[in-house]
């Protein structure tokens, strides 16, 4: 038998508890309350077993109002639904006792069936709401996961895209973690919670991801960026914000938000001259200062393709000295505590292995029967821990013997890949050509005896074949020399890292970067750029047709906006059957829509086939369209003047009427018959 829920009525009147009583008892427990003090001191003893009060407003003693703020006060109206009761019917005292927690409003007289149906509605929704609460209690952990899975995919497009060291996010965290640790000791001024730390540190993993929009060729530009290229570089900051702002997971989650903040500010100084907005001071979000302070230190001690690393006593002197833009006073003397162990807190935070210098060393004097037994007892141990992390990781770390043409795997990535361990001339081993294209790998060769000791990491990414099939990998390298600058490398090691889902992800956000939210059809900047290549890799004749909808506001003046949207993307679902092969269509802005053909034969047949398929009935709406369109090469070979030519025309079929299209540079005036009429 389903348990009965309880119904507290509080109600100063007897005759009124008697009938509401009466109303609910049949399905309900009831409790009875004469006054808002008796109510209080029943929730204070029952309120876990009470699931609904029904409270009249005005009572003697306690009134209804004092019952909802002490409700509110004690957490009790949190998870105990009430509906006031009360013959008052002025918007003032019910919009009161709304503002106080109350659930519902019931007039008196009563009627039973109203009585009865939002007893009923309320308690069931706020059934439903404790066990969704429930479920999502349940499930923190593993969202928890599933978000700090995403941040690591997403920060990662970064890595994958310019080079960097795979280390980069790791010590942008962990330098974060530290400054806010040392900031949460020096003052009470910014008072974070470690919640709201681990947040903060989180988030910091994201703070370059708009660096995705940036051309290779600026982003991995050996010497120094021209003006007009670091202006480029500067938007990143504005773009990885954007993108949070409107990739399709963001909720209102707090980690999503100080990522954006982190994004957007992670450059402004605190003398305002940074960018990209120019805020000062406190204007910038501590989060954002915080990890402004980890990314210049980790660049300056990080080797980078345009320049060397610089020592820690360098960086902290620059840093000190102004050379890299004002900090927060607070922030430099947390980095001025710090410092003196920066090094050692950041190498104690990482996870390493023994040195591969050391380790092939120590290899040398194996062979050469010189190491005694206290290297071989530390190889050992170092081996152990290496294949332990190594097990533990899903990258598949490999080391390649160049002398000996030699390649090792870690026992997980050989257990992954289905190989074993150690392949002799692996460039002709059948196993390991069904997993990498021998292409690819004299090709990973070939990077790693091209690099130097001053320029040593060599990323890149190859597919390889898992469990039968193909997924992307991104492999970070390293060439050993025994002897400084020995030339070739004697060896390298390195490691593979499944990225085929966050390249996925990364097509996705370029697919949405590339899409007006709408139509789904391309946005002008996508549309531009395809257009673009058209016209410079092709060779024919193009035509380049410019139109938008009339009357289109008055489907949104007569039927509203959300009907006028649809109407939007019914038009966008009739044009893909018109680009055939290498057509390009978008929307370029409220009505307005551009497409983009091969046009061998006659335009004006075209021109006159395409008006006629859309021109028909959408609901009570009738569509129909004026075009503007110009031809490439006749009237231009580039997308700018193509795009004023068409523009230029679809205004000159305009001003002839309704249902017209023009040709640049001359008109036709040839209305097509609107549907209907």
């Amino acid at each position: 038998m389903a348990e009965r829920h309880t119904v507290l009525i509080v109600d100063d009147v007897e005759i009124n508890r008697s009938i509401l009583s009466d109303i609910l008892c049949e399905d309900y427990s009831i409790l009875e309350a004469g006054d808002g003090a008796q109510a209080v001191s029943l929730l204070r003893q029952r309120h876990g077993d009470i699931s609904i009060v029904l409270l009249d407003l005005v009572m003697p003693v306690m009134d209804g109002f004092e019952v909802l703020a002490m409700m509110n006060k004690t957490g009790w109206i949190e998870d105990t639904p009430v509906i006031t009761i009360s013959a008052e019917t002025s918007s003032g005292v019910i919009d009161h006792a709304y503002d106080l927690g109350a659930s519902d409003y019931i007039n008196r007289p009563f009627d039973e069936q109203t009585v009865r149906r939002r007893v009923r509605n309320t308690i069931m929704l706020y059934s439903k709401q404790r066990a969704l609460e429930q479920a999502v209690a349940e499930q923190v952990m593993e969202k928890e996961q599933y978000s700090l899975t995403m941040v690591e995919i997403l920060s990662n497009i970064v890595e994958f895209r310019n080079g960097e060291s795979g280390l980069h996010v790791t010590r942008i965290r962990m330098l974060t973690e530290i400054f806010l640790q040392a900031l949460m000791d020096l003052t009470d001024r910014y008072p974070l919670t470690p919640a709201q730390m681990a947040v903060i540190v989180n988030a910091s993993a994201l703070h370059d991801i708009g660096k995705i929009s940036i051309p290779e060729e600026i982003l991995n530009k050996p010497g120094r960026l021209t003006a007009e290229e670091f202006e480029i570089m500067k938007t990143h900051s504005a773009i990885g914000a954007h993108i949070l702002e409107q990739a399709p997971y963001r909720t209102d989650s707090t980690l999503v938000e100080t990522a954006r903040q982190i994004c957007r500010w992670h450059h402004e100084r605190w003398d305002g001259g940074g960018y990209p907005d120019g805020l000062s001071g406190d204007d910038i979000p501590i989060s954002a200062q915080v990890v402004a302070l980890a990314d210049v230190y980790d660049a300056l001690t990080s080797q980078r393709v345009y320049k060397s690393a610089y020592s820690h006593d360098k960086a902290m002197e620059m840093i000190l000295g102004g050379e890299c833009g004002a900090f927060n006073p607070i922030l430099t003397d947390c980095l001025r505590t710090v410092g003196p162990h920066l090094e050692e807190e950041l190498k104690l935070r990482s996870v390493h292995g023994s040195d591969p210098q050391n380790r092939q060393l120590a290899a040398q004097l194996i062979a050469n029967g010189k190491a005694s037994s206290r290297t071989l007892a530390l190889l050992e141990q170092e081996r152990v821990k290496y294949q332990f992390f190594a097990a533990m990781s899903q990258e598949i770390q490999f080391d390649l013997d160049f002398k000996n043409d030699l390649l090792t795997f870690s026992d997980a990535g050989a257990k992954q890949l289905g190989l074993n361990p150690m392949i002799l001339q692996p460039a002709q081993n059948p196993a390991l050509c069904r997993i990498m294209d021998p292409a690819d790998y004299m090709d990973l060769c070939g990077k790693l005896h091209r690099a130097s000791p001053a320029s040593p990491l060599v990323s890149d990414a190859y597919q390889l074949t898992v469990n039968g099939g193909r997924r992307w990998f991104k492999v970070v390298a390293r060439p050993m020399w025994l002897d400084g600058e020995q030339k070739p490398p004697t060896g390298a090691i390195g490691k593979f890292t499944d990225v085929h889902d966050e390249r996925l992800r990364l097509e996705q956000l370029r697919q949405l970067a590339d899409q007006d939210s709408l139509t789904g059809l391309n946005n002008q900047r996508a549309a531009r750029q395809l257009i673009e290549g058209a016209l410079a890799g092709g060779s024919g004749r193009y035509i380049l047709l410019f139109f938008d909808l009339n009357g289109f506001h008055h489907a949104n003046d007569r039927f509203g906006r959300l009907f006028g949207d649809q109407v939007l993307r019914h038009v966008a679902q009739q044009i893909p059957a018109w680009l055939g092969e290498s057509g390009v269509a978008a929307r370029v802005g409220g009505d307005d829509f551009l497409l983009f053909l091969p046009c061998p034969g006659d335009p004006e047949d075209l021109i006159r086939a395409l008006m006629e398929s859309l021109t028909h009935t959408y609901g009570d709406f009738p569509i129909t369209v004026s075009l503007g369109a110009a031809l490439s090469p006749d009237h231009g070979m580039d997308y700018d003047t193509l795009f004023r030519h068409a523009d230029r025309a679809l205004r000159s079929a305009k001003a002839l009427g309704k249902a017209q299209y023009c040709l640049y540079p001359g008109a036709v005036p040839s209305p097509l018959a609107e549907p209907g009429r």
